[in-house]
């Protein structure tokens, strides 16, 4: 009974246990640095902040002083949740098209041509997990790169190219969320995966038992 049982259940799984293979493979062999495009970043130079420049106190749990293009920017975290004001405690607007791409010519190698601003988020898009809005400014190069720009800090969130493309499609595969590629604990794998352990206890059992009764 446990032949036939283990034949059938291994051939059932077969192909997703080849997915989750070649998909580990791949991860193995591609360092997550440049999946995620950090070698397109340029080190920016950091300058300092005279605190007479900033004209504000505030009331927070954390607050942090940074650059956007040549403004000094605050982002004030409290109780009422995030937001980001100038030295004169206004709050920001968004950039402009132009500087968001400014900010990619700034902050990255690559060579913006169109920033599009993102409101309203879409599963299984390149930029789930980023805050928005965002600027999604596409780029010259020899593959199809995008460049996320946050529209209120003006900081960069993700670089997306051609490699991640390839990983984000693998993981999906790997994790069986195939529309968003982002639930780790779906149905779908954890019943694959006990029947990926169900098929190798069986073997092993087939094994034993073929041993034992060679011994015989």
């Amino acid at each position: 009974m446990i032949r036939p049982f283990h034949k059938y259940l291994s051939l059932f799984i077969s192909i997703q246990l080849l997915l989750w293979t070649v998909s580990g493979i791949y991860f193995a062999f591609n360092k997550i640095e440049l999946i995620r495009g950090e070698q397109y970043l340029v080190e920016s130079k950091i300058n300092e902040l005279d605190l007479k420049e900033i004209n504000n106190t505030f009331n927070a749990r954390n607050v942090n002083i940074f650059k956007r293009l040549d403004e000094w920017i605050i982002r004030v975290e409290d109780e009422k949740g995030v937001s980001y004001q100038d030295s004169n405690g206004a709050n920001l607007k968004y950039m402009t098209n132009e500087q968001a791409k400014q900010v990619v010519e700034i902050q990255t190698s690559l060579t913006p041509l169109k920033a599009t601003l993102i409101t309203s988020f879409i599963k299984g898009s390149e930029y789930r997990g980023r805050d928005l809005p965002l600027f999604k400014v596409t780029t010259l190069s020899k593959e199809k790169i995008n460049v996320y720009v946050d529209a209120l800090s003006g900081q960069v969130k993700a670089i997306r190219s051609d490699s991640w493309r390839m990983w984000d499609f693998l993981w999906g595969l790997h994790i069986m969320d195939y529309r968003e590629r982002e639930n780790i604990n779906n149905i779908l794998l954890k019943i694959f995966s006990f029947l990926a352990l169900f098929s190798s206890l069986s073997g092993i059992a087939l094994f034993l038992l073929g041993y034992k009764k060679n011994r015989l």
